[in-house]
C-alpha cells in the first residue's frame, strides 16, 4: 500500500469526495497497520457553506489547518467522538471532505480490539467508529495523507456512487439540503 501522491488532492472538493471513495485509508502504529476502504464522504465547501466550521471563513485554532495545503488532516472532537477530513481547494480557501464510513480491509483483528462489536458491519460504519477502529485521535491533526503515517492509497473503483443530502447538520439553514454526501451503493458499511 503505498501513498497516493500530493497531486491527488488538488481536485475541486465535490470531485475529491468523490475520488476518495474506493480508496483505502491506512494507520501505521506502534501496535500495527489497520487500513480499510473509503465508502462514504460527505464535503463541506468552506466559508459559504453554513454546516462548514470554516463558514465565514472563520478561522480559529481549531480550523486553522483548513487554510493551508490540501491533502491534509482535519480532526476535530464532536461529542466524545475524534472525526477525520482531507483538506481540500487551494491556500485560504478552508474546505474539506469528511470521511464518514470504512469497508475494513487489513488490520481487522487490531480494529476490533480497539472496537469490539457484535457485527462487523457496526466496526466502521460511521465517522466516530471508523476513527476509534483506525487509531486515529487528534494527534493526527495536520499530517499529510500522502506519507506515512496516515494516508491514502489507491484501492478499488466503485461500481457504482450514490449521492445525496449531509448528515446530522440540521441547523444549517439551506446547507442541510446541498447534495453533497457520497456513498458506495450497496456497500454494507455506509452510516445509517
Amino acid at each position: 500500500m503505498e501513498p497516493v501522491n500530493k497531486q491527488f488532492f488538488q481536485q475541486p472538493t465535490l470531485q475529491l469526495a468523490r475520488s476518495l471513495l474506493g480508496c483505502l485509508l491506512v494507520k501505521e502504529t506502534k501496535e500495527g497497520l489497520s487500513a480499510g476502504y473509503i465508502v462514504e464522504t460527505e464535503a463541506y465547501k468552506g466559508p459559504h457553506d453554513r454546516a462548514a466550521h470554516s463558514y465565514g471563513n472563520r478561522r480559529t485554532k481549531r480550523t486553522e489547518i483548513m487554510f493551508g495545503q490540501a491533502g491534509r488532516v482535519y480532526t476535530y472532537t464532536m461529542h466524545t467522538h475524534c472525526l477525520i477530513n482531507v483538506v481540500s481547494a487551494g491556500i485560504d480557501e478552508p474546505e474539506a471532505v469528511l470521511i464518514r464510513a470504512l469497508e475494513p480491509f487489513a488490520g481487522i483483528d487490531l480494529m476490533k480490539k480497539r472496537r469490539p462489536v457484535d457485527q462487523m458491519k457496526n466496526l466502521t460504519n460511521g465517522p466516530g467508529k471508523l476513527t476509534k477502529a483506525m487509531g486515529i485521535t487528534m494527534e493526527d491533526y495536520g499530517r499529510k495523507l500522502y506519507e506515512p503515517p496516515l494516508y491514502i492509497s489507491e484501492g478499488k473503483s466503485p461500481a457504482e456512487i450514490e449521492q445525496g443530502t449531509r448528515i446530522g447538520i440540521h441547523n444549517s439553514g439551506e446547507a442541510r439540503d446541498y447534495p453533497w454526501r457520497f456513498w458506495m451503493k450497496g456497500n454494507p458499511y455506509v452510516s445509517k
